[in-house]
């Protein structure tokens, strides 16, 4: 277990350090499957709870510690996290951590790592006691707040600090698959499930009855008219979640994204679901639409590349590696594939737009500015069950917060705009 614990602390290092996705960071390591469940539980839990644990420590390391020794930090993060939050026995947690830090370091600086977890154990219960839910460092927090302000901030932190539960998007029949897998039916038929790890041990999976897709990223599709024949262009389109809502509802789609390694996903998940894309093709978005003509396409899809602040339920280390910069840069982008991609619409053509982004800047003040430049579109309101009327905004929009569906747990952040041309 020392080892897997190792590997654990040398992913955080590089998720915090290289501002790495944990997916990526982890793939240099070999962890067995028996592991797994462990490892995604320590890493996933320490960086929900890294703010405040990082204060317990400092009560007890006043001194930072050298470039040289940074792997005891690390050590003492996800030491910490399994005191405090993963019920560990506490001897197994110091015995643990000291022996990776003196193996990899020296005994100085595991002795030091051994005085910190052993007084941090002696006053567990009090620092239980004391965690207010803590989950966004201040950057983050100044991000959010230019767009919601602090007390809608902290709502969102209060709901995103939960772990999210398993969404599937089904072919059809969707109260015969609830029932078959113990799911609850959300308004718009997606099914939520507890997530049980292993999603290809679930009914119906390998008759590929359904795909794993989280309901305000099934939302936007649900949003368009009546699909049948129409050609449509599903831009950025990996893994293919849209793509297959798209086909199942009787589009003629061409999915275009530039990673073959994702499209070569998008095209397993097809395969599996027995769904056929007109064509996949691997391209940067902004060429791809330099060489279509206009008209070529009814509807366009553009669910643009962002900065993914809204997957921080799934992804707790967005809040730790994504500042403004970052959101200011992914903005950018997307209002030049915006342009471009709408002047490629015939006339009544549609353009969705969406983002798994909470900014304001990547979506409310993104397409507000599209239409203050593009008179010639115009917003098409979106009818949604009356249980979900608090998602449409003012302006026509669908904008969705962790804390919206409370009663089903929650949902990722979300923005969409349907733009019709004249």
């Amino acid at each position: 277990m020392s080892d897997t614990r190792l590997n654990a602390v040398l992913i955080l290092q590089e998720i915090l350090e290289k501002k790495a996705f944990y997916s990526d960071a982890r793939q240099r390591f070999k962890i067995s499957e028996q592991d797994n469940a462990f490892v995604n539980m320590l890493i996933l839990s320490s960086l929900r709870h890294l703010v405040y644990t990082k204060k317990v420590i400092k009560q007890f390391a006043k001194k930072k510690l050298p470039p040289k020794a940074a792997l005891a930090h690390y050590a003492l993060i996800l030491g910490t996290t399994e005191i405090l939050y993963l019920q560990t026995p506490d001897y197994a947690v110091i015995n643990s951590y000291v022996e990776i830090t003196k193996k990899a370091l020296d005994k100085y600086v595991s002795g030091f790592v051994n005085a910190v977890l052993r007084k941090i154990c002696t006053a567990k219960e009090q620092f239980i006691t004391q965690d207010k839910g803590e989950f966004f460092p201040p950057e983050f927090r100044k991000l959010l707040n230019l767009s919601y302000g602090s007390k809608t901030t902290s709502k969102i932190e209060r709901a995103a600090i939960k772990e999210p539960l398993l969404d599937l998007s089904v072919k059809q029949n969707p109260e015969e698959l609830a029932q078959k897998l113990k799911a609850e039916i959300l308004p718009t038929n997606t099914l939520r499930l507890q997530n049980s790890g292993n999603v290809a041990s679930l009914y119906g999976y390998k008759k590929g009855l359904w795909w794993v897709q989280d309901f305000s990223s099934a939302l936007p599709v649900k949003l368009l008219p009546p699909l049948t024949g129409a050609k449509i262009l599903d831009l950025c389109a990996a893994p293919g979640g849209k793509t297959a809502q798209l086909l199942n509802l009787g589009g003629q789609v061409t999915a275009v994204d530039v990673s073959d390694v994702r499209l070569e996903r998008l095209q397993e998940n097809m395969q599996r679901l027995n769904l056929s894309p007109q064509n996949v093709i691997c391209a940067d978005a902004l060429s791809f639409i330099d060489k279509i003509s206009k008209g070529d396409y009814d509807i366009i899809v553009l669910d643009a590349p962002c900065s993914a602040t809204g997957t921080l339920r799934r992804h707790p280390e967005i809040v730790h590696i994504k500042t403004l910069q970052d959101v200011e840069q992914a903005s950018k982008f997307q209002t030049e594939l915006l342009n471009k991609a709408s002047q490629k619409l015939s006339s009544k053509g549609m353009l969705l737009y969406c983002t798994c982004s909470l900014s304001h800047f990547e979506g409310e003040l993104q397409i507000t500015t599209f239409l203050q430049n593009n008179h010639d579109f115009h917003i098409v309101k979106p009818l949604l069950p009356s249980e979900l009327s608090e998602l449409i905004t003012t302006e026509g929009f669908v904008r969705i917060l962790p804390y919206h569906l409370p009663k089903f747990g929650g949902a990722d952040g979300f923005f969409t705009a349907l733009l019709q041309k004249d």
